[in-house]
């Protein structure tokens, strides 16, 4: 499947007569490549490039002029340089450094030639002597299947309508609701998705989550830089699905004897491949989000799917009414941040969530995301408002008066009060509007209120 969601970003970038070459990055697997030959049908022509093939590595490594390598790509794939506009899309592009380095030259000499690279490791595998160009260059993420694209790919499009509409009708929820906890339990791999799209198996899809987390596994050689850091690597995949979910101490991650240091190593290098997140908390409630590095991370995985497969959580979430009462609310809490980041393109965007910097009194608040001038807190929790203390505390410091709520209900909004006599708006929202939040925030401030 591809990525309907990012195809809205590849426009604008198409459009933008100032662009730059844009490199995506993510994870294996996550389907870059597939939704570049999507968006390829809306150029005059396409050439492909795989960096793992030698016949195409070989033109980045023997050429050094761009436009002498731009007339031998176009040479070699049998291309007219009169066809306009032509895509050039650039894959596995860490298997050649070098054409990282020569990408600013496409920017700079060779303007109308649209051009695309993607790659799964690049951080991972550029040393000293790999220049990145920066100004010269553009980057998105590119993450699992959000939502609505899981809607769009097992042709539910009446419930897609209803996602994207604001605010969504009180008759689709137990509809969208239940299409929504067969999406958390499967997650947005697009091999999972493409297979139950086809044959609705759920039981199919075991074998396809072992194939995903053992190429993973494997492809550790290529960014572990010693033997000692593989099998830190390899132990920190494994340990990182029983672990999400959860703040995590790094000596002795995953019941191991290795140290903080070797730990803090293996999951910074597995970040950059984007096969996790370390969710750093802040202790600030106003704009900038300045992340407290000191404090312990959050850690989330790549996809639910996977982890609900490795932590063996399958017949929980099938069977439960409210994600919140599966893995202790792990669940609805780690779906959520996926689906937020989901929608989020830009390499700057990062997960964060609140706490209260006070040792006498504890207070965590799910997350925090930027609108306006405000940082705007969002709870993932079920049952009464007057249970969302540390939601309450977060508000009594901030001057604007706006919150959000994700749970199992309906769209509805509340004034609620803190301790301090602080009356503020919660907009619940079920957990399926996540990746909606950059809609659903700008239409309670405007006073849309359902």
């Amino acid at each position: 499947m591809f990525n309907r969601n990012l195809l809205t970003d590849l426009q604008k970038w198409k459009d933008n007569p100032d662009r730059k070459p844009l490199v995506l990055r993510g994870a294996r697997q996550v389907g870059k490549t597939t939704t570049i030959n999507h968006f390829a049908a809306s150029f005059a022509q396409y050439i492909y490039l795989n960096l793992e093939k030698e016949e195409d590595a070989k033109l980045f490594r023997e050429i050094n002029d761009i436009h002498q390598l731009t007339e031998a790509v176009f040479f070699l794939k049998d291309k007219s340089r009169q066809s306009s506009p032509t895509l050039l899309f650039i894959d596995e592009i860490q298997e050649e450094p070098k054409a990282i380095e020569q990408l600013r030259y496409f920017y700079e000499q060779v303007p109308n030639l649209y051009v695309i690279a993607a790659g799964s490791l690049l951080e991972t595998v550029l040393d000293e002597s790999v220049t990145i160009p920066v100004g010269r260059v553009e980057y998105k993420l590119i993450r699992p299947a959000a939502f609505n694209e899981f809607l769009d790919a097992i042709s539910e499009t009446a419930a897609l309508g209803q996602l994207e509409q604001i605010p969504l009708n009180d008759f689709a929820h137990d509809k969208v609701l239940r299409l929504f906890h067969t999406y958390a339990l499967i997650g947005g791999m697009p091999e999972v998705v493409d297979h139950y799209a086809d044959h609705r198996d759920l039981s199919a899809l075991g074998s396809i989550y072992e194939s995903l987390i053992v190429s993973y596994l494997n492809d550790v050689e290529k960014y572990a830089r010693n033997a000692t850091l593989t099998q830190v690597i390899r132990h920190c995949i494994r340990a990182s699905y029983l672990e999400a979910g959860t703040r995590i101490k790094l000596q002795g991650f995953g019941n191991s004897n290795y140290g903080s240091r070797e730990v803090g190593e293996a999951l910074r290098t597995l970040e950059k491949a984007m096969l996790l997140h370390l969710v750093y908390p802040t202790v600030h409630t106003t704009l900038p989000i300045l992340p407290d590095l000191r404090k312990s991370p959050r850690l989330h995985v790549l996809d639910t799917g996977l982890l609900n497969h490795f932590a063996g959580l399958q017949k929980s979430v099938l069977g439960a009414r409210d994600l919140q009462s599966v893995y202790q609310g792990k669940i609805a809490e780690h779906i959520v941040g996926q689906e937020i980041l989901a929608s989020r393109f830009n390499a700057l965007h990062q997960l964060r969530f609140w706490i209260r910097d006070k040792k006498e009194s504890s207070a965590e608040v799910d997350y925090v995301v930027p609108c306006e001038d405000m940082l705007i807190p969002v709870e993932v929790k079920s049952g009464a408002t007057g249970k969302l203390r540390s939601l309450h505390l977060f508000m009594d410091q901030v001057e604007h008066a706006w919150a959000i709520r994700m749970y199992p209900g309906p769209v509805k909004t509340d004034v609620v009060e803190t301790l301090n006599g602080k009356r503020y708006t919660l907009l619940n929202l079920p957990y399926y509007l996540a990746s909606q939040l950059e809609k659903y925030i700008p239409w309670l401030i405007s006073g849309n209120k359902k």
